[in-house]
């Protein structure tokens, strides 16, 4: 018995068919941020997905956007279920980076998600991590 290859339009429906679920489990993330400077300044946001990224700030995805009256409003989408954690910071003087003082502490605004605080640094990933597991997550970052 001789079996044909099903055509490539029934291979097609057949591939979309099984990845239709996982399209169906992507979520999105919106994010607000508050409490920025009331001048304009640009505002930097970094989305990790594990402990070890955010330790090593290799980020799994970033936005930078204008901040304007000390708030702005972004949205990651068609992230997989899982926990993520943000970091973010208003760059007030337009060099590109968050600036520190002479002991390292920063003298811009900046925040992370859970509006997470650490000790002698930034928090940990747990501190910060947001569970990301309906089909849209709302979150609000408040700078400081």
């Amino acid at each position: 018995m001789n079996f044909l290859p099903p055509p490539a339009s029934l291979r097609a429906l057949c591939a979309a068919a099984l990845l239709s679920p996982l399209a169906a489990l992507a979520a999105d993330l919106s994010v607000n941020v508050a409490d920025g400077p009331a001048t304009e300044a640009t505002l930097y946001v970094a989305l990790y997905d594990s402990a070890a990224a955010f330790a090593g700030s290799k980020s799994l995805a970033a936005q930078t956007l204008p901040l304007r009256a000390g708030t702005a409003r972004l949205q990651f989408s068609g992230l997989p279920p899982g926990r993520y954690a943000l970091r973010v910071f208003a760059d007030e003087n337009g060099n590109g980076k968050l600036d520190t003082n002479p002991v390292g502490l920063p003298i811009e605004r900046y925040g992370f998600s859970n509006d997470a605080k650490g000790n002698r640094g930034a928090p940990d990933f747990e501190a910060a991590a947001l569970n990301l597991e309906s089909a849209n997550v709302q979150t609000v970052v408040h700078l400081r």
